[in-house]
């Protein structure tokens, strides 16, 4: 048993260190791409563009991965699953929680 509680142990740890720890699994997430830009949804982690998702549309993750150090979620929107985007432009607060973020402000371009 002492085995598999160092195990567990290490993947606690390698969560934390790949930032996969507190997944958002079922989360309500609204798109906020900072760039102001829609969001390319992708057939997987850094995978070729399947559509894209404009600022404001609310999504919920399915699945979570870490990659180059970089989190994507797999994502659906009214129970279809649509694909793979950049977590960190996604701004999400899960269905218990009672707090939400400020939204975000897309940036403007220049005049």
């Amino acid at each position: 048993m002492p085995r598999k509680r160092t195990g567990m142990a290490a993947l606690a740890v390698a969560a934390v260190l790949t930032g996969t720890a507190g997944a958002a699994f079922g989360a309500d997430c609204v798109v906020a791409d900072p760039t102001g830009t829609p969001l390319n949804v992708r057939s997987g982690p850094q995978g070729r563009v399947l559509s894209v998702l404009d600022n404001g549309m609310t999504v919920e993750i399915l699945d979570e991965r870490a990659l180059g150090g970089k989190r994507w979620a797999k994502v659906a929107a009214d129970g279809e699953v649509l694909g793979w985007v950049f977590a960190a432009y996604l701004d999400c607060t899960m269905a218990d929680d009672n707090t939400k973020s400020a939204p975000m402000r897309p940036r403007t371009p220049p005049q």
